[in-house]
């Protein structure tokens, strides 16, 4: 219908891969500036929690620079299929959940990191 926005997609993915690393790189900042708090509004141990802040903190900046960009994207997908595992199976959340507690939040950042994936987030990229 649109042909000519065609041309905006490198934009498009850039935009893409910002969104998503802002939210990671927060997610990250909250695990580590009070690992032991977060631990246990998680229920991990202080140890998974910071290297999980670690680990969306270092995905979030690949994504956004666009360096290892798919490796970065696979990692916070797998971060991702984490948190909706332990919604399902150990916190009986449902899809949409209580008072916004649901792992369609989740899934929808599977996707959109599943599009960076398979696009290697586009042209505008420091190092596939």
């Amino acid at each position: 219908m649109f042909p000519q926005l065609a041309q905006f997609a490198d934009f498009g993915f850039l935009l893409l891969r910002l969104m998503v690393g802002v939210v990671f790189i927060s997610s990250g900042w909250n695990h580590l500036k009070d690992p032991e708090a977060r631990s246990k509004s998680i229920e991990m141990s202080k140890g998974f929690t910071i290297f999980l802040g670690a680990a969306e903190v270092a995905g979030s900046l690949g994504v956004i620079f666009g360096v290892l960009t798919q490796l970065a994207a696979l990692g916070l997908i797998v971060i991702m299929l984490g948190a909706i595992q332990k919604k399902i199976f150990v916190w009986h959340a449902g899809f949409w959940g209580e008072k916004g507690y649901g792992w369609h939040y989740d899934l929808m950042f599977v996707v959109m990191n599943l599009v960076i994936l398979f696009t290697g987030g586009g042209r505008w990229v420091l190092m596939k």
